[in-house]
């Protein structure tokens, strides 16, 4: 007799991700039960083993396991494109938006960048941002997965607006230590919360962005717990010139002294490391987060992931922040990580589709600690997976034989909008386009109003207005 599951999803294009490749089975089926999947295989044979509540037909579609985006400033989604295109991006264009960012516009930038990303695929969302109120609760209802990071910094409440480029930065220590113990009530609160689905990181900002003494203590608060910090290494020359300044070392180095180097640190950016330095830290256990789409257009730079990865390290992908990235795209990502690469190294051969699909999934799992939960379409794994729409125009036509087409198709012409159906722990969060856990329209709306009233913060500000090199672009006709 057939044994009874919640679901089966039969007639699909399957990529498991499991060994060195993509793991591909023509015809394939997943069975799911109980929030994890339970089989993988052949659709002959799966639909012969079981008896399903629910049975998807898959035909057309490429079944994969969600997508993981390892580094996103959520909130900033509030602020979409209005940073992008100037040097010195953090103070000359964002932080007057940061100053006037209040809890509820962070909250409905959240709301929207996790809509956005859900919709693109994204199941395992790690986010990155300063407290408020509502930030986890959001997560829970959603009911994506997410390892949710309290960033903490020793700056003022005014952040760095106004600041001299250049000047180190003011500490508030006491500002610090807050946030510090804010972070721990946090933690204790949500790790392991919704069944697990929600855990927790460490999240000091930088460490150009906290003195000594709170780095060293928050790194003896993660030993204890056991969770893995998520920081900001080698960001750009802004943060490497805090560095210089202040301790007389570049970042790696600084870190390495710190005793931070170790499978404990996910180290985001990089931008500025030699690949020598990321080298460096790769032999060190450490794990970086590539985010192709902000740093190429933040800075213009194209991380030395390549050689983190040949030093034996450990990467995944990042979309970051929308005022700088525009897009949190996984799809996005992937692409613009092999179009960079390739075009860095002059070698089309570097950074292929099957690779840059594994950094989005099993490797990006790897990277951030949950390489035995999610990543893969193996039995004993969370139910996390998505359904793409192969029969879009841009990913036809469809070809197996004797050259396979599907993952050239998925990394280097698909924008994420063929995502027909997201699944996180067996629950269907999107189905035909439709999210189910949220009010999409009411997410928008309110992320518009939310943004509009900031703007007029902003342009009430005249204070400001002499660091914002884009007011002249507008002044001039060009925006």
């Amino acid at each position: 007799m057939p044994e009874s599951i919640k679901t089966l999803i039969i007639h699909a294009h399957l990529f498991t991700m499991q060994g060195d490749g993509v793991g591909y089975i023509p015809d394939g089926a997943v069975a799911v039960k109980d929030g994890r999947i339970v089989d993988v295989g052949a659709t002959s044979e799966l639909d012969a083993r079981y008896q399903a509540s629910e049975t998807i037909n898959a035909s057309g579609c490429a079944l994969l396991p969600g997508l993981v985006d390892a580094h996103m400033h959520t909130y900033w989604a509030i602020a979409r494109g209005v940073a992008q295109d100037v040097g010195n991006w953090m103070q000359a264009a964002l932080s007057p938006y940061a100053r006037h960012a209040t809890p509820e516009a962070k909250l409905a930038g959240t709301k929207l960048n996790v809509v956005e990303a859900l919709k693109a695929g994204t199941t395992m969302m790690m986010d990155y941002v300063p407290l408020y109120d509502g930030w986890a609760e959001f997560y829970e209802k959603a009911g994506v997965r997410a390892r949710l990071t309290p960033m903490i910094n020793a700056l003022p409440k005014t952040g760095m607006a106004g600041l001299k480029l250049g000047a180190l930065y003011p500490y508030d220590d006491d500002a610090a230590q807050m946030k510090i113990e804010a972070s721990q009530a946090f933690i204790q609160a949500w790790h392991g919360a919704a069944d697990g689905r929600i855990t927790a990181m460490w999240g000091p900002q930088g460490p150009d962005m906290l003195s000594e003494d709170h780095l060293i203590q928050i790194k003896k608060l993660a030993e204890r717990e056991g969770l893995m910090i998520h920081m900001h290494v080698a960001q750009g020359d802004r943060e490497m010139n805090q560095m210089l300044k202040r301790y007389g070392a570049r970042t790696p180095e600084y870190l390495a002294n710190l005793g931070y180097l170790d499978e404990q640190l996910l180290a985001v950016h990089l931008t500025e490391a030699t690949d020598e330095e990321a080298a460096m830290m790769a032999k060190s256990g450490a794990r970086m987060i590539l985010c192709s789409g902000s740093i190429g257009i933040i800075d213009g730079i194209v991380p030395p992931m390549r050689a983190f990865r040949e030093a034996g390290g450990l990467v995944a992908l990042g979309s970051d922040q929308a005022s700088g990235n525009n897009v949190n795209n996984i799809f996005n990502e992937m692409k613009l990580t092999a179009l960079f690469n390739k075009i860095m190294a002059r070698d089309p051969e570097v950074m292929p589709a099957w690779e840059v699909l594994r950094m989005a999934t099993i490797e990006g799992a790897r990277a951030i600690g949950l390489g035995d939960k999610i990543g893969s379409l193996e039995k004993g794994k969370q139910a996390d997976l998505i359904l793409v729409d192969l029969t879009a125009p841009n990913l036809t036509p469809v070809l197996v034989d004797p050259v396979r087409n599907i993952v050239p198709n998925l990394v280097y012409a698909a924008s994420g909008h063929e995502v027909k159906t997201v699944m996180v722990a067996g629950k269907i969060l999107m189905r035909d386009r439709e999210v189910l856990t949220l009010d999409e329209a009411a997410v928008q709306a309110e992320a518009q109003e939310q943004a509009e009233m900031l703007s007029r913060r902003v342009a009430e500000d005249s204070s400001l207005h002499g660091q914002m090199a884009l007011m002249a672009a507008m002044e001039e006709g060009r925006l």
